[in-house]
């Protein structure tokens, strides 16, 4: 006898939707689980009811317990495979241990109502998740959409793009997509902010025809960020910057700490370069903290600044995969010995220093942790005008020091990785 649990996708309109094969499966089942909504749709069944809610992990393991002597079902809000129970499911249990039934998805099925295609979306989920971050991995695309949440409801989305300036998009909302009271249609992001949803809906933005997106590049000029004394400021030049960036070596989902980030220049590229990762940007200075902001605002890159004098609240953050040091406030050994401490396998510690005393201080705190390090010294020229003529002016000489952990060892990261 086939004892996989059936995990059965279900839309708002209910036992309507299901196949004959489907409902078949849910009356003859000895154990029916689901969402209160899900299970309300079959008041009358014989079965054991399971209502799945916080804590999956033990009920998954009595539902493998069960299916050993009993017809297990699971219904799941649309496609249980997107966003869904089934992929928690089949990495607890297995592929073999589950037979999967998809309905329409909500994304799916709004886009439909939409009359769009969906082949060249993107799609994104604040449900049951925080919505930080969401600006730079959304920013520049046609069309996404947003599976949404009690809290990170029509309104709070709103909100949140207006607040990045993202206002080249406008919404679709779907709400109760398939059911009694579905109701769709277009809003800008003004009106989006300011009415009340059905808590059961999908957003989906789109650009607006004609209207560009800002595009940022690897490499930001340094007069596009706010900062507190141009062409002197505490700010990372370009050149450096995209040295530092390549010597990171950062992923998608990279952690990173940029310690005394200054403007946040190296921060807003970091946070575009990791979009499902999580940035922290430490600064002791408040008038530099006001241009971070301005900064992140600018840039969309929704990281977390910290107002503190590095190490203080270091304890409070997570592991990082990389560690860039720009200003260390006289505490730069003291700062090398925890990031080597703190540093994930495989991760990198960067430190600009300008002058030699500080190159010679970071690589031997670097030696003394087990690390080894690497050194480029950046000099460069940019090209200056003078009458009808070019000449070229020099900036002050930095010094770009790795850190990674020596072969073999099992903290940070090799000069390989």
């Amino acid at each position: 006898m086939d004892r996989r649990i059936k995990i059965i996708g279900i839309g708002d309109e209910g036992p309507a939707g299901l196949s004959a094969a489907s409902l078949e499966q849910i009356h003859r089942a000895d154990v029916l689980a689901g969402g209160e909504r899900h299970l309300s749709f079959f008041p009358g069944h014989k079965g054991e009811a399971i209502i799945l809610k916080g804590g999956l992990g033990s009920t998954v393991e009595r539902l493998a317990e069960l299916r050993t002597d009993k017809d297990v079902v699971v219904l799941a809000s649309g496609d249980p495979l997107f966003y869904g129970i089934a992929s928690f499911m089949v990495k607890k249990l297995g592929g073999d241990a589950v037979e999967i039934h998809p309905h329409i998805s909500s994304v799916q099925l709004a886009f439909a109502r939409m009359g769009e295609s969906w082949q060249d979306a993107a799609v994104e989920s604040v449900h049951g998740r925080t919505m930080k971050g969401l600006a730079q991995k959304i920013s520049g695309k046609e069309k996404i959409a947003l599976l949404t949440d009690h809290e990170n409801s029509p309104p709070s989305i709103a909100r949140y793009l207006i607040d990045f300036g993202m206002n080249e998009y406008e919404a679709f909302v779907a709400e109760n997509l398939g059911g009694e009271h579905e109701r769709c249609g277009f809003w800008t992001l003004d009106e989006m902010s300011r009415t009340e949803f059905s808590p059961l809906n999908v957003v989906i933005l789109r650009r607006k025809p004609g209207v560009a997106a800002p595009q940022f590049g690897y490499g930001i000029e340094d007069e596009e960020f706010y900062q507190r004394k141009p062409e002197k400021g505490l700010i990372t030049k370009k050149e450096v910057r995209v040295l530092s960036l390549a010597e990171l070596k950062l992923k998608k989902d990279s952690i990173v700490w940029d310690i005394g980030a200054g403007s946040g220049s190296v921060a807003v590229e970091c946070t575009l370069s990791a979009p499902y990762g999580q940035v922290f940007a430490i600064e002791k200075n408040a008038g530099d903290i006001e241009n971070i902001e301005l900064n992140r605002k600018k840039f969309r890159a929704d990281f977390t600044v910290i107002h503190d004098k590095a190490p203080n609240g270091l304890d409070q953050l997570p592991d990082p995969d990389a560690v860039f040091i720009g200003g260390s406030g006289g505490e730069l050994r003291e700062l090398i010995r925890i990031c080597c401490s703190r540093l994930k396998a495989g991760g990198r510690m960067v430190v600009n220093a300008a002058t030699i005393e500080t190159l010679s201080e970071s690589r031997q705190a670097l030696a003394d942790h087990g690390f080894d390090s690497r050194i480029t010294l950046v000099q460069i020229s940019r090209s200056k005008p003078i009458l009808n003529m070019t000449r070229f002016e020099g900036l002050n000489p930095i010094y770009v020091i790795t850190g990674f952990a020596k072969p073999g060892s099992e903290r940070g990261g090799t000069e390989q990785s």
